[in-house]
């Protein structure tokens, strides 16, 4: 069964249809860049682009990189601020032609996927996913169930917002090196883990394919710390997965 997912990123917006048995990509996915300013007109065209690209025709689940509550934009960090309030079920849907849409937090749809096909599969206890890019996204879970709407990367942290200083972005606009970013995600997830107690961090995202870059860096914390096993495709997996009902 292939249903259709879209990730909105802060930098890009991308697609594909998902294998919902195997829990991957049934094809290459496409991807635009994010338009600046990352504007709901704008970024509707986009992700009709991406669907078009495909001659897609069923249902589309789509990420969307801030709270989502039933499908109501509630904040918009890294995109235009004339998303708050929108809802874009109806938006998207009506630009994709009628198609039923679904429309979640990013890093929770990216949470579901490790916890449904990846990292998280079959864990119990807590467990925080994480998404390090434009910003940090976070997805929390407790034996298996989802905390919606966490939005984790906006805790202050030495007195400014964390994904200010340790998400990707923080490390190519400060040009840090590896040891330097990881010191700065050390001290995040030893914020986190002093609130959550968490059994296991899942470390998403771009950044997730040079795992091996920095994770062994990140010291004195207690809970186990993984690479997302789905890396950058996660929220399009999660996404697919929530227009299927899943």
């Amino acid at each position: 069964m292939n249903v259709f997912g879209v990730d909105i990123g802060g930098s890009g917006i991308k697609g594909a249809p998902v294998d919902l048995e195997r829990g991957d990509l049934a094809e290459p996915r496409h991807k635009v860049l994010t338009p600046q300013p990352a504007t709901p007109s704008d970024i509707a065209g986009c992700v009709a682009e991406v669907v078009a690209h495909f001659g897609w025709s069923g249902p589309v689940g789509v990420t969307f990189p801030g709270v989502v509550t039933g499908s109501t934009v509630r904040t918009a960090a890294n995109v235009d601020k004339g998303w708050i309030d929108v809802d874009a079920a109806v938006l998207l849907g009506e630009r994709l032609g009628g198609l039923p849409v679904t429309v979640l937090n990013d890093a929770d749809a990216a949470g579901v996927a490790e916890m449904t096909y990846g990292a998280g599969r079959g864990r119990t206890g807590t467990v925080v996913m994480l998404t390090f890019g434009t910003g940090i996204g976070s997805a929390v879970f407790v034996d298996g169930r989802l905390v919606p709407n966490t939005e984790l990367g906006h805790l202050e942290l030495n007195g400014k917002e964390a994904e200010k200083q340790a998400s990707t972005k923080a490390k190519e606009d400060k040009d840090l090196g590896w040891e330097e970013w990881a010191h700065r995600v050390r001290k995040y997830l030893a914020h986190l883990e002093m609130l959550f107690s968490p059994e296991l961090f899942i470390v998403g995202g771009g950044v997730s394919r040079k795992a091996e870059k920095f994770l062994p860096l990140i010291h004195g914390v207690r809970a186990e710390i993984v690479p997302a096993q789905l890396q950058n495709n996660a929220g399009i997996v999660g996404a697919a997965m929530a227009a299927a009902g899943r």
